[in-house]
């Protein structure tokens, strides 16, 4: 049976709600507990922390249930929430109904002062005080509908219920049977029938919309909890974030985006750090190896085993590579690891390492079988008589250079699904940011709630062009176009092709304004138009500046570092120190202090 039916029937219905966010707050918790910080019980987290509602305040609940749309994010900002009443109306107050009606603004404006709080009608203002005052007036829950029913016209909780599922309904002739009772209640607890034209108005309407209290404060509490989590333990709950959003690679690239502005790195995978899932690491986030394509859990855990519980970490590649079980030594799977960036640590130069992974494989794999079948310890005099004998195996790491940044991060990202040790368009940042509305991340976020057909600009790094020929022998591409954080696809069709197509380039970096389209839940876009950003040939050289060694004052340091942030480009600087002697000591700025090298900034 349908739910309707179950209900005439008598039968009570459940809905049981699976949560990833809960999953979210467990691993949280498990981060917080192996990162040294000791044991949380978020049962026992006060309701009342104030920095937790200076996050709220400030909007940066990217990740927190509930509030982390863009829309929610700008409520937060103009209501400044600081009790949990206030996130309990919030989940009430953010849908279609209420918002159609500006109780959502009306309640940030009437908490903040910018609004009177005007009584439904000056009879009721005393008798219903109790039920509107934490809500400033607003009726936002079904339960404060049974409670004016009950107060105003002695309803009983029963009856009461019966009112709040006829006004649900919006049916007039349910309504009507209603008002009826419901008058006369009022006439004789002594209301006028102003005042009870006046409620009934208003209630009418709002029951249909209003939400149950019940259920928006248990949904509160979840909120609340992750907010606190990501304020006072925030490399602990974008690590858990990380992890819950590990299939999905768009929401993957936003919580990269967020922790990155959070000010919190996020390393690479490490077979000597990592563990299989995101995990948090003193006050870094370091990639899980079951983030890596091909490296499947039980390999991972026989790594981890043998790095914890035999000699301790992994010196260099050989030793790796002699020390793993079978398991371990997948040919694919060892090279994902090299590709994925996991030896770094031990062994970097990734070319070298992916040069000599299948002779270092097939140098033990014969050792390692016949280790396996116990062959060894029939001759063995010592416990540890397998591994020395693996000693025996060994194969040069050659010193040849190492790939190229491009290819590097190319393999990088086909074992990571997104950019992780460095970006191809590191240092562009604030010259991207210029040239878009947002970012790609941020697009594909908004988009399901976004009118159908608004247009938006955006820039990025053009990764992939798949030109075809439609049925009626018109020319067409798919185009993937990438930015620091994510990457969509862009259909250039028709005139807009035509007009693009000698600039539809791998590697060339561009702006496009298109159309944004949502089909079963993929966000792309609809080119409508495109320009490649002209990057100066000037900008390969660094811009050097030369100062003596008497002129790095604090107050020189500082005007300099402003007058590069006002220039920014593409320009990698250098700074020249000389000596007393003449001499120059040569240092590079950051990539967020690259600048546009024109007239201006000379």
């Amino acid at each position: 049976f349908e739910y309707h039916t179950c209900e005439t029937l008598g039968l009570v219905k459940m809905d049981f709600l699976g949560l990833s966010n809960l999953t979210v707050i467990r691993d949280t918790l498990t981060n917080i507990e192996h990162n040294g910080k000791g044991v949380i019980d978020y049962t026992k987290i006060p309701l009342d922390d104030r920095e937790t509602y200076q996050l709220l305040s400030r909007g940066d609940t990217l990740g927190v249930f509930q509030l982390d749309s863009d829309g929610m994010r700008s409520l937060l900002k103009t209501l400044k929430p600081d009790n949990f009443n206030d996130i309990s109306a919030l989940i009430a107050l953010y849908r279609p109904g209420p918002m159609s009606m500006d109780s959502h603004t009306n309640y940030a404006k009437r908490k903040n002062g910018l609004q009177k709080i005007t009584p439904i009608h000056p009879e009721l203002d005393e008798p219903l005080k109790q039920v509107l005052d934490e809500t400033y007036g607003l009726i936002i829950y079904q339960e404060q509908v049974q409670s004016a029913a009950r107060i105003l016209a002695g309803y009983s909780l029963g009856k009461a219920d019966v009112l709040r599922r006829a006004m649900g309904k919006k049916k007039p002739e349910v309504l009507a049977k209603e008002k009826v009772p419901f008058f006369a209640g009022m006439k004789e607890h002594g209301y006028s029938e102003e005042a009870a034209e006046a409620i009934w108005e208003i209630l009418v309407p709002f029951s249909g919309y209003a939400f149950n209290k019940a259920h928006s404060a248990a949904y509160g509490l979840i909120s609340y909890w992750t907010a606190y989590l990501k304020t006072h333990y925030p490399v602990e709950f974008m690590a858990a974030l990380l992890q819950g959003a590990a299939t999905n690679k768009n929401k993957t690239a936003l919580y990269l985006g967020e922790a990155r502005r959070m000010g919190i790195q996020v390393l690479s995978p490490d077979v000597n750090e990592s563990v299989y899932e995101y995990s948090a690491v003193g006050d870094v986030v370091r990639f899980g190896l079951g983030a890596i394509r091909n490296v499947g859990e039980n390999a991972v855990k026989d790594i981890i085993a043998e790095r914890e519980t035999g000699r301790g970490k992994y010196v260099n590649f050989m030793d790796f590579i002699r020390r793993v079980p079978l398991t371990a030594l997948n040919r694919r799977l060892v090279e994902s690891l090299i590709k994925a960036g996991a030896f770094d640590s031990i062994d970097p130069n990734r070319r070298a390492l992916f040069t000599v992974r299948e002779s270092a494989i097939d140098s033990v794999v014969g050792l390692k079988r016949k280790q396996a079948e116990g062959q060894f310890d029939l001759f063995s005099d010592t416990e540890d008589s397998g591994a020395d004998a693996m000693g025996d195996a060994t194969v040069a790491v050659p010193d040849i250079e190492e790939w190229d940044k491009k290819d590097k991060l190319k393999f990088e990202r086909d074992m990571l699904g997104l950019y992780v040790s460095d970006h191809p368009l590191s240092g562009m940042q604030a010259v991207l940011a210029g040239m878009r509305e947002m970012s790609i991340a941020h697009l594909i976020d908004r988009a399901p709630t976004m009118p159908s057909g608004q247009q938006v600009t955006l820039a990025g790094l053009i990764t992939n062009v798949d030109r075809r020929v439609s049925k009626k022998g018109n020319p067409w591409a798919i185009v993937t176009i990438e930015d620091m954080e994510s990457s969509i696809q862009c259909m250039f069709f028709g005139k807009v092709y035509e007009a693009a197509s000698t600039e539809l380039i791998q590697d060339a970096v561009v702006q496009v304004r298109g159309q944004v389209e949502v089909r079963d839940e993929t966000v792309s876009m609809r080119a409508t138009e495109m320009q490649p950003v002209a990057l100066e040939t000037d900008d390969e050289r660094p811009f050097l500046i030369t100062l003596p060694l008497v002129a790095l004052g604090r107050g020189n340091m500082q005007q300099l570092a402003q007058i590069i942030t006002r220039h920014p480009g593409f320009c990698e600087v250098r700074l020249a120190v000389l000596d007393a002697k003449g001499n120059a000591q040569v240092m590079t700025f950051g990539d967020r202090f690259r600048v546009k090298r024109d007239t201006s900034l000379f």
